[in-house]
């Protein structure tokens, strides 16, 4: 599934990604760890795994997902 940065906060390497519809979706660090990133900017377009309504990866939009 696919996002857009919305916040992203280096310190903790947590943020949160807005879908296309418009709802929002908070990311923490194991997420953040778990696409190889090694940072975001606002308005980035990403990859984004979710299970439990709670996104568990998140990777740029060109990288697959783990």
């Amino acid at each position: 599934m696919q996002a857009t940065v919305r916040t992203y906060d280096a310190q903790t390497r947590s943020g949160s990604v807005l879908l296309d519809d418009g709802t929002e979706l908070a990311f923490d660090a194991a997420a953040f760890d778990a696409g190889g990133l090694r940072l975001l900017r606002f308005g980035q377009r990403v990859n984004i795994a979710v299970a439990d309504e709670r996104i568990t990866v998140i990777t740029l939009g060109t990288f697959p997902l783990p």
